[in-house]
Formats: C-alpha cells, sequence, structure tokens
C-alpha cells in the first residue's frame, strides 16, 4: 500500500495526490517509487492527473533525511536520482494516455520537473515554480520563484485559475482528454519525447510508424464512420 500518494479512479481518469500536506508534499524518494508503481498499473485509465494535497503541489525532494543526512551526500543524491526520482520520471513519459497536472501554491526542485513534465499543466493563482540548482536557464540560474502569471507567460502551463477552481478545472481538462483517442494521444506524446533524441529523417520515419499504428485503431475507424454519418464520435481508447 502506497504510503505518500492517494491512488483514485474516477471515471477514466487515474488521480494521483502526493499526500505529505504537513510537509507541503516534500517528496522521498519512495514518492517517486509509488507514483511509478501507480502509473505502471493504469487499468484502463485514459487519461493521468496529480495533484497535491493541502496548500502546495510539491515543495521539493525531502532530503532532510536522505542525502543532507549522509556520509555521502553525493553519491546519495545520485542513488536517489538514478533508482528513484528519474525512473518515475520516464514512466510518465514513456506513458500512452494523456497527462494533466494540478498546481497549487509551490511546485520546486523535483515538484517542478513532476508538474512540467505532464502535457497541460494547470495552475492556480497562488501557484508558483521554483528549481533550486544553478543551471543555464533564467529560471534555474537565478533561482528565482516564476509566479503562475509568468508561467503562463513564459508557456510552461496551459492555464491559470482562481485557486479554488483548481481542482475542478484539472480534472475536467483530464476527463476531456480520456474522452479523445487516446491511442493517437499516446503517440504523439511519445513521438515528441523521441523527438528531442532525434534527427528530421529519424522524426519523420517515426512519424510515419505512428501513423500506421494510428489509423489501425477502433477510435480511427469511429472518427471516420462519426464524420461520415454526421454524429459525434465515441471513443475508447482502442
Amino acid at each position: 500500500m502506497a504510503e505518500h500518494i492517494l491512488s483514485e479512479r474516477r471515471g477514466d481518469v487515474l488521480v494521483l495526490t502526493l499526500n505529505r500536506p504537513d510537509r507541503l508534499n516534500a517528496a522521498p524518494p519512495a514518492m517517486f517509487e509509488e507514483i511509478a508503481a501507480a502509473v505502471a498499473s493504469l487499468d484502463g485509465a485514459r487519461a493521468v492527473l496529480i495533484a497535491g494535497a493541502g496548500r502546495a503541489f510539491c515543495s521539493g525532494a525531502d532530503v532532510g533525511s536522505g542525502a543532507l543526512g549522509s556520509d555521502d551526500p553525493g553519491a546519495a543524491t545520485y542513488t536517489a536520482l538514478t533508482g528513484s526520482y528519474n525512473p518515475a520520471m520516464a514512466a510518465i513519459a514513456d506513458l500512452g494516455v494523456p497527462v494533466v497536472s494540478a498546481v497549487r501554491g509551490p511546485a520546486a526542485g523535483i515538484g517542478c520537473s513532476l508538474a512540467l513534465a505532464a502535457d497541460f499543466c494547470v495552475a492556480s493563482e497562488s501557484a508558483y515554480f521554483l528549481q533550486a540548482f544553478v543551471a543555464p536557464t533564467e529560471m534555474m540560474m537565478l533561482g528565482e520563484r516564476v509566479p503562475a502569471a509568468k508561467a503562463l507567460d513564459w508557456g510552461m502551463v496551459h492555464k491559470v485559475v482562481a485557486d479554488d477552481a483548481l481542482d475542478a478545472e484539472a480534472f475536467a481538462l483530464a476527463e476531456r482528454l480520456a474522452a479523445m483517442p487516446t491511442v493517437a494521444l499516446g503517440l504523439m506524446r511519445r513521438a515528441i519525447t523521441a523527438a528531442y533524441a532525434s534527427d528530421y529523417a529519424g522524426a519523420m520515419e517515426a512519424e510515419a510508424v505512428n501513423q500506421r499504428a494510428a489509423r489501425g485503431s477502433a477510435d480511427s475507424m469511429e472518427g471516420g464512420i462519426a464524420f461520415l454519418t454526421k454524429r459525434k464520435p465515441v471513443f475508447t481508447g482502442t
């Protein structure tokens, strides 16, 4: 049984909630292991929504009793990343269904990475994004908060809504995506990830392979028939 997250099936949407509100959902390695396990068994879910309990999405990695308390913090950090955090992020990237994140309050460090790994990030007005480590981007190099409005202006997030509307807005988006032809959506999101490590010719070949798979799906046939008969399509994710 998961200790650090809540997993709930709401119709076709798998809702994962980071559940350490007393710690602003600071994430020990075990939390990300639980996330990886949850997305490995979708059991027919056609979209995933990731949220945080309480007033934060995730305040970052919980290193209080981990790397900082180790005799070799560098080695402990490497182990946590390669053994827990990175595999969960890779599992999310490889999902065959769309992912939405709902961000209230801080999304810092690994929490920021998790929030922005979603295909659509819906942020409340109180949300902000923060990277604690140095890297050659404005956000990371300066180490300053990026409030929700600026994140929207930068194109980091899909939408900013009032705090009290966040849960409903994010779920409505996940539900809308779940009702779409998710075979095609899954192929799209995997192709986007693969394109980062591909040249132009490789990206075009991947598109051709994905088009072949999408056109052979039941949802593709349903979409064509619905168009010809002038009715609303009913997609099943197959």
